[in-house]
């Protein structure tokens, strides 16, 4: 400014009006680059997909198909990236532009004054030098338009997955005392909401045949009030459920597709927003890391099994060795921290004693699945499993990882929908023989015999009906 008024000015306006263009003419990359984003994502989905599904698909005979629908989302985001290439040689003009006038202007500005012989030729040049140093900072904007825009497309995506993965953000999930866990479901009405709570007492007020009995056990399921709708809310799958799981009394989940079965175990497991009700489920008891005041540090508590233990129809099969296959999810996170060298007591959650080599093939013995130990490396061997198991060697696999960890309470969605009778039945009775309590969601009438009560679960036409009774009085209509 001390040098000449008049070229601060032009700079200030020079910088001003690029910046006002470059955002002008440059806006469209935003959205752009969001959307490259996006239909890249989809196109790498779609493969993924195919590599998952081929035999399915080879069956189906919808290799054509599938081929067009992949070529379709690659022309799409060929498509936008031309789009993104013409939006970036547009800024890209203006900018060269932009940087080609700097060279000249403060000589066009100052050059009058020294005709004049106001100012002295060298005057000229330091004009020029100190108009480029302050310009160059107040164009960061201009200069750097096109990484700020790609970066503002991956924050966008970043910010949308976090809203994902964190809804207690969205929709104020709190924790309370006494180690419960409350997760407020999303609905449109603020008087009806779905809460799932973990608790390591729960004082059972649903109904359950053993309510009968003359010694009360341990709640470890408690349903009150429960309704599900499907997510559009048009349809009622089960109206104002309540009922009580409790130890050594199994609960079989029966009922037509569609009548809302997996909608009830999702629910349970807290995957599910549609709807209102409460539902307590039991929570393991947590050591202190602290002594109690009367033992001594040495006899504090020892880690308490899971508490709950889900087994999906198709089990979900990690990338690693078969000793990892085994040990998840319950030792994941122990194994993670291990080997990252962390202190033990830096994990929250107290972890359980790690099985030796010969309990995991002692596991795999009870689970008829010693087939899979055959292989070199033994329980290090590490292979694709999803793909070389079939979906029954894959939900013994999974019974295995329910032997090892031993829950209080197994919840079971169709787990052994792919076995044969003979091996079904075996596997239920290893459940019993280790004195696990699991609810189970089947359509076997030989699943009657293992369990307690049968919680029928009527059509959808019935409007979310629904009827629990004990198994000696279903196995009388059978």
């Amino acid at each position: 400014y001390s040098i000449s008024p008049p070229l601060f000015a032009v700079l200030i306006l020079y910088a001003v009006g690029g910046t006002f263009l470059t955002i002008k003419i440059g806006q469209r990359q935003v959205g752009l680059n969001f959307e490259q984003e996006t239909r890249e994502a989809n196109f790498r989905y779609s493969l993924m997909r195919i590599r998952e599904n081929a035999e399915s698909i080879a069956f189906y005979g919808g290799e054509k198909n599938e081929s067009q629908l992949i070529v379709k989302r690659f022309k799409s985001a060929l498509d936008n990236f031309a789009d993104l290439l013409v939006a970036t040689r547009n800024l890209d003009f203006f900018t060269s532009g932009y940087r080609y006038l700097i060279s000249f202007l403060p000589a066009a500005v100052v050059a009058p004054l020294f005709f004049k012989g106001e100012i002295e030729f060298g005057v000229i040049n330091q004009s020029a030098s100190a108009f480029n140093h302050i310009l160059n900072d107040f164009s960061l904007v201009v200069f750097q338009f096109e990484s700020v825009a790609g970066f503002s497309a991956v924050i966008e995506r970043l910010v949308q997955f976090r809203g994902v993965i964190d809804p207690e953000k969205e929709t104020g999930g709190e924790e309370e005392g006494d180690g419960k866990t409350v997760q407020p479901a999303k609905t449109s009405d603020a008087s009806s909401q779905l809460t799932v709570t973990d608790s390591t007492e729960i004082e059972p007020r649903g109904y359950s045949s053993s309510n009968s009995g003359s010694s009360p056990t341990r709640a470890l399921l408690d349903i009150r009030r429960l309704t599900l709708l499907t997510p559009n809310k048009s349809t009622t799958l089960v109206s104002d459920l309540s009922l009580t799981v409790t130890e050594g009394r199994p609960l079989l989940i029966m009922g037509p597709s569609g009548s809302g079965k997996t909608s009830l175990m999702r629910a349970v497991a807290g995957l599910w927003e549609s709807g209102q009700g409460e539902v307590l489920r039991v929570a393991a008891l947590q050591p202190s890391p602290q002594s109690d005041g009367v033992s001594p540090p040495s006899e504090a508590a020892a880690p308490q099994p899971e508490a709950l233990f889900f087994v999906p129809q198709r089990p979900y099969m990690v990338l690693g060795t078969l000793r990892e296959q085994l040990l998840y999810p319950t030792w994941t996170e122990c194994m993670t921290e291990e080997e990252e060298g962390l202190n033990e007591g830096s994990n929250n959650k107290a972890c359980l004693p790690f099985p030796d080599d010969e309990e995991l093939r002692a596991c795999l013995e009870r689970v008829r699945l010693t087939s899979v130990l055959e292989y070199e490396d033994g329980l290090d061997t590490q292979m694709d499993w999803a793909s070389v198991l079939s979906l029954g060697e894959q939900q013994r696999l999974a019974f295995a990882r329910l032997l090892l960890t031993s829950p209080q309470l197994a919840l079971l969605d169709e787990s052994t929908s792919a076995l044969d009778i003979e091996n079904e039945a075996y596997l239920y009775s290893q459940m019993i023989e280790a004195g696990i309590t699991f609810v189970s969601i089947g359509h076997r009438p030989s699943l009657v015999e293992f369990h307690k009560d049968v919680l029928q679960l009527k059509a959808k036409k019935m409007e979310g009906s629904w009827n629990l009774r004990s198994t000696d009085a279903v196995i009388e209509t059978i």
